[in-house]
């Protein structure tokens, strides 16, 4: 509808033949006001409520930066313990409360115990490595990993032994040294 709007306003100044170019501007710029709008409103469709998002920079005018946790309790008056703002373009669900936290941790806790996704890294990294999967593949490392290491010993009074021998080993040639310095790599 608002692609419409827009596409019938441009064919109407290029008919009349004498189309500024502030008049263009203008246009281009209510459209595009317009269609911002219109993204947001379908992106919201899922999301708690929350307060409505200013085109681009989101709720950070109507967050007090002084007190934080104020501005976020006064939302929660309003919204109820879980609600949405947007800090520019990105929607972040924030839970207020004990009770809001515990219900989304210990009850929901399969929904909640994904990770953020950094796209820059993803794009470098295609998704792969340790600290930023996420996931399916995140829980595949985790398992994968702890195997491993308890494989290794971890965990087991075996590998607690080697360690305190290789620290006893570094204390001893610490005190060789007598207070110089030393370089460990």
């Amino acid at each position: 509808m608002i692609k419409t709007l827009c596409s019938l306003f441009s064919a109407l100044l290029v008919r009349r033949g004498s189309m500024d170019l502030l008049t263009f501007l203008v246009l281009t710029l209510f459209c595009l006001l317009l269609l911002s709008l219109w993204r947001q409103r379908l992106g919201r469709a899922n999301l708690p409520p929350g307060p409505t998002p200013l085109p681009l920079v989101g709720n950070i005018f109507q967050i007090d930066v002084k007190d934080i946790t104020q501005s976020l309790t006064n939302f929660s008056k309003v919204y109820g313990p879980v609600f949405t703002l947007y800090f520019g373009m990105k929607p972040t669900v924030v839970l207020h409360g004990y009770e809001a936290v515990k219900a989304a941790l210990i009850d929901h806790g399969e929904e909640f115990s994904g990770r953020g996704s950094f796209p820059v890294v993803d794009k470098i990294n295609k998704g792969l490595g340790i600290l930023f999967s996420n996931g399916k593949r995140w829980k595949e490392i985790r398992r994968f990993s702890i195997m491993t290491l308890r494989n290794l010993g971890m965990g087991k009074r075996t590998i607690e032994d080697r360690v305190q021998e290789e620290a006893q080993c570094l204390v001893e040639e610490l005190r060789r040294t007598n207070g110089e310095k030393i370089f460990l790599f």
